[in-house]
């Protein structure tokens, strides 16, 4: 006899880990199904990895038809159509509905929003713009490696900063580091800045140290792939050989066309459990919009999107089951930061503390550098 349905869209880190705690506190009556247009899952961290030859793009990815085994039931296509009302969705053609939606898309990577980006440098986030990475950081031996933000707000906000100091030893390895200059443009004021004065400041210090020059509030308006040179809105032109950029970001297109888009085109949710406001369907990881009381909303980061899937799963069973007790999400977190030669750092703290997040970043050390190795490992030994 079928039971009530959860329909889990994305197989990203939060709709993994929503999907499996669903399937583990349902009854198997209950369909758990988690719809993506991909068939393989991608561990998104390992990017940087992949970028300087220390992965290849197998070794960070994992079926997710694999997620059968446990009884979930994967579709991949690509999701057409949400209708929160009614709890619907059209994927592939094909019309789905249940009890409950846990929206876990991710965010919409978009090149296009600048002109020429796309066509003058790399994608960091993308397995084929960090395999091209790897590739030309292979090869080069002189002139200037850039590596941008394209726009002020993003995933994962430890990543350019990691990947341009993992690309500096990278360069020193292969002994050419002091024929390669190393600029990072960002349009953000400082680097990973929601996490304060204080980690903001230590992790430009951490990246200038290596004799990468930093310049903050160089926003983007387009690239010139011919001529190979940045164009800034302050007026500043700047030249490059080889461009890592992190892309603009928005909400995915069926979000934006849904009546789940808030005046962001993010979806909005409850800061504690998730809900949105229509009855049965909830909102995780980067497709939401977090506001914090410091101004700056929550970052879009895995750790965040797998602990609010925690919450989202516990409560939905806890719902339908009477078993268990009801959570909330708390705003707390952590994040690696890689710096080179084996070292890391990370930092930790409240992303919710008022009025700024309590947040602290421990020095980098080969030990943190180690514990990023065995979180990668025990991802896949946990969700796959």
């Amino acid at each position: 006899m079928s039971g009530r349905t959860v329909i889990v869209l994305g197989g990203g880190v939060g709709g993994v880990v929503a999907a499996t705690r669903l399937r583990g506190l349902l009854p198997r009556t209950d369909p758990v199904i988690l719809i993506d247009r991909e068939a393989r899952h991608l561990f998104q961290p390992s990017l940087l990895w992949l970028a300087t030859g220390d992965r290849t793009a197998d070794t960070i990815q994992r079926p997710l038809a694999a997620l059968g085994r446990k009884g979930i039931e994967v579709v991949q296509a690509e999701v057409e159509t949400i209708d929160p009302a009614t709890r619907t969705v059209t994927a592939g053609g094909r019309e789905l509905a249940g009890e409950a939606l846990v929206i876990a898309l991710g965010a919409e990577l978009a090149p296009e929003l600048i002109p020429g980006l796309a066509q003058g440098g790399h994608n960091l986030y993308s397995i084929p713009g960090a395999e091209a990475i790897r590739d030309a950081l292979g090869s080069i031996r002189s002139g200037r490696v850039v590596v941008l933000t394209a726009a002020p707000a993003y995933k994962c906000p430890a990543a350019p900063y990691e990947a341009v100091m993992l690309i500096e030893a990278f360069l020193r390895r292969r002994g050419v580091r002091a024929q390669v200059e190393l600029d990072l443009y960002a349009a953000e004021p400082g680097p990973m800045g929601v996490a304060g004065p204080a980690v903001s400041a230590a992790v430009r210090q951490i990246v200038e140290s290596r004799g990468i020059r930093y310049h903050p509030e160089h926003q983007v308006t387009a690239v010139d792939s011919a001529t190979r040179t940045l164009a800034f809105a302050n007026g500043i032109k700047a030249p490059f050989d080889l461009l890592v950029y992190i892309p603009p970001h928005r909400a995915p297109a069926v979000i934006r066309a849904s009546k789940l888009a808030g005046e962001t085109g993010w979806v909005k949710v409850d800061r504690s459990t998730f809900e949105t406001s229509f009855p049965g369907v909830y909102a995780i990881g980067d497709v939401t919009t977090v506001p914090l009381a410091m101004g700056k909303p929550l970052p879009k980061a895995g750790v965040f999107a797998h602990r609010q899937a925690e919450v989202v799963a516990a409560n939905l069973a806890a719902a339908w089951t009477g078993k268990g007790t009801a959570r909330t999400f708390d705003g707390h977190g952590e994040c690696f930061l890689e710096t080179g030669d084996g070292r890391a750092g990370i930092g930790a703290g409240n992303f919710y503390g008022e009025p700024t997040p309590s947040v602290a970043l421990r020095a980098p050390s080969r030990w943190w550098h180690w514990g990023k190795v065995l979180f990668e490992w025990r991802w896949w030994w946990q969700w796959f």
